[in-house]
């Protein structure tokens, strides 16, 4: 039984699954601080749910990137969780799990967030069958960088994630086959995490909590001012 949490962006998801099937999922986009709505979030769904902190047998985290602050907290909070519980603790791509959540079954999926600075953090996957498949890294890059590297694909491109909409109307022009989901389907959600948390443990991998660090892809803002001024 794997409890997935999701803060990576504006809204705050957590999500409970059993042997792939979605027992409850309990998702926020208030604009709320994630560290006052993230476990209160999490024991409402258990106890509706009929379960206990004791039934989680895993733990899962959307470890970035993303919003700095927001993976953070999430991170944090699934390590507590299973360091008190004595569990495995799963970090995923925030990206890999919004393809997973979204559900198509074929076509290009393009998760896209915000980066700032003309930049957006993005990975590229084909949807088969229902089967998902990486076909490019995480990474940080330009727009421009993105839609050359889409704009020949033959089948449908979905984009999803918080900077879905300004990719599309930048690229719309020179990407034909992109599509543009309805907004709630295109939101991170814990649900995706727990679908890509699922995969990695039933490779047989038993992630350790202590080991893991959120992944942002490049530097804070703090940090890149820091490195300026030691020049």
């Amino acid at each position: 039984m794997i409890l997935a949490f999701e803060t990576s962006a504006k809204a705050a998801s957590v999500a409970l699954l059993e042997n792939t099937k979605l027992l409850g999922e309990s998702y926020q986009n208030t604009g709320l601080t994630h560290s006052q709505t993230l476990l209160q979030m999490a024991e409402d769904m258990l106890k509706t749910c009929g379960k206990t902190p004791a039934d989680v047998t895993a733990v899962a985290v959307a470890a970035g990137p993303g919003s700095f602050t927001g993976v953070r907290i999430g991170v944090a909070a699934a390590k507590g969780f299973a360091w008190g519980a004595e569990i495995p603790c799963v970090g995923v791509s925030t990206l890999e799990a919004m393809a997973e959540s979204l559900g198509i079954w074929q076509g290009y999926i393009v998760p896209t967030m915000d980066a700032r600075r003309s930049q957006t953090y993005t990975a590229i996957f084909r949807a088969e069958d229902g089967k998902i498949t990486r076909l490019e890294e995480d990474q940080a890059i330009s727009y421009a960088e993105l839609g050359e590297k889409i704009k020949n694909f033959k089948k449908p491109i979905f984009l999803v994630g918080d900077g879905a909409e300004i990719c599309y109307n930048m690229l719309k022009e020179t990407v034909p086959g992109l599509v543009l989901p309805m907004e709630h389907h295109r939101h991170q959600r814990a649900v995706g995490v727990a679908l890509v948390a699922e995969k990695v443990l039933a490779s047989g991998e038993k992630p350790d909590g202590g080991s893991m660090s959120p992944n942002y892809l490049r530097l804070s803002q703090a940090e890149r001012e820091r490195l300026e001024k030691q020049k």
